[in-house]
């Protein structure tokens, strides 16, 4: 499926560190964010439905992400052994380790202020639902620019599905991956798989 065109309420900076900060000031201001965000919950229900995976990946939502959590849990309920987990930064490295989420468990602050799971169980998802900031073809992620996720994915093996999340208006046509971006699996918009590996 190709991604649309969209109409900017802004030029799209070539220069990446200022895409961002344009894209996420426009989510931000988004008057419609919640009826996007409701969307998306069901886009995202649907495509777990034919999905075999028994674990995943998350991330707590922050300057307005899609809250991918309600959907989680709800697919999470379905059958008893299914697990959710959220990221812990390992300091040194930079890369992230996945622990086991769910509505109440104890949480803590990391060292950039973001809720994580408190002593809960570590594991490694089969499947890795990604925020983006924005997205280009051929699951190309445009992220906060940390490096977290590629160099998570570059050490997991076997490598987890990866599920790029994010709103429509995030769609560069133009981005391309650099030489370290690891494309991702599949791409879900409030209006529905704006990508999807065929392979």
């Amino acid at each position: 499926m190709s991604s649309p065109t969209y109409r900017f309420s802004f030029e799209p900076s070539r220069d990446k560190a200022l895409l961002r900060r344009q894209l996420q000031a426009e989510r931000q201001s988004m008057v419609d964010r919640h009826q996007r965000a409701v969307h998306l919950q069901e886009v995202l229900r649907v495509w777990l439905v034919s999905r075999f995976e028994r674990s995943i990946g998350a991330y707590w939502p922050i300057k307005g992400e899609f809250d991918a959590l309600p959907a989680l849990y709800r697919w999470s309920e379905a059958e008893d052994d299914r697990r959710i987990g959220l990221p812990v930064i390992n300091r040194e490295t930079k890369q992230l380790r996945f622990h086991v989420w769910y509505p109440g468990c104890p949480m803590e602050e990391d060292a950039f202020g973001i809720p994580k799971p408190k002593d809960t169980e570590s594991f490694e998802p089969d499947l890795l639902l990604v925020p983006c900031v924005g997205h280009g073809p051929r699951g190309t992620r445009l992220g906060y620019g940390g490096g977290f996720y590629d160099r998570t994915l570059a050490a997991l093996t076997p490598r987890p599905v990866t599920v790029g999340v994010g709103y429509a208006h995030g769609f560069i046509p133009w981005l391309e991956a650099e030489p370290h971006d690891v494309p991702l699996d599949a791409i879900l918009t409030e209006d529905g798989v704006a990508w999807e590996r065929s392979d």
